[in-house]
């Protein structure tokens, strides 16, 4: 089974159809692309988190949901279900602009990336910073997000595109600030996203999860109307 999951792409439409007047959607329709007024974005969801069903994944989820009444297209990825081999530092992506290590799902999701109009990125804290599966990921793509000018500072790649992160940690609000942890881990993401060009218009953190596992009716609410707005175009 692949480990890209898509949602919502409208069907192609053969050249003899697509001239024709297409009738208005019904309510019933409910499960088809509706066209409006609004563009259809093509939306990259990443579990950063190892878990499939954690707080993390729960989260991403509700902000699928909020896309997929909007008629948007939605790959969802898991992290650990990818093949990524580990970065060797050998730079020759800086310079060819291409990884240089045999085809694997790293050079898959950059293409996802590339496609995509907004990222929905969300991890859980691992020492104040993400886990190394999905640092991996970013070590691997790094010649797909930005790049460097001729003076060596860097441009990105993604200019204009929307972002949104979401983490999770155990230490409880406010601590997970203060030592640095969810905040460590939005601040590293945060910092691959800006570079890449991304403007990060939501940070959703879920702190305290070793006393408070679940989600709250609160912080699921969050999720979707922080999805309405990166959806909002």
């Amino acid at each position: 089974m692949s480990p890209y999951r898509q949602t919502n792409f409208p069907p192609p439409l053969k050249q003899e159809e697509s001239d024709k007047e297409k009738p208005a959607a019904t309510p019933l329709q409910t499960n088809q692309p509706v066209f409006q007024s609004q563009a259809i974005m093509k939306v990259l969801i990443i579990n950063g988190s190892p878990r499939r069903n954690g707080n993390i994944a729960t989260m991403l989820l509700a902000m699928q949901k909020e896309a997929e009444q909007k008629a948007h297209a939605v790959t969802f990825v898991h992290i650990a279900d990818l093949n990524i081999r580990p970065c060797t530092g050998c730079m020759k992506c800086r310079a060819e602009g291409r990884c240089t290590l045999p085809e694997d799902d790293a050079q898959k999701t950059l293409r996802l990336l590339d496609k995509a109009d907004a990222l929905i990125i969300g991890a859980p804290c691992y020492w104040s910073n993400m886990p190394g599966q999905l640092k991996m990921l970013f070590d691997r793509i790094v010649y797909g997000l930005m790049k460097n000018n001729p003076h060596g500072f860097p441009y990105p790649l993604h200019k204009g595109k929307r972002s949104v992160i979401v983490t999770a940690c155990t230490t409880p609000f406010p601590f997970n600030i203060f030592f640095n942890q969810s905040k460590g881990t939005v601040r590293a993401i945060k910092a691959i996203l800006s570079y890449s060009g991304f403007k990060t218009i939501g940070i959703i953190q879920k702190a305290g999860t070793s006393k408070h596992p679940e989600l709250t009716a609160k912080e699921l609410s969050k999720c979707r109307k922080t999805g309405r707005r990166l959806f909002c175009t």
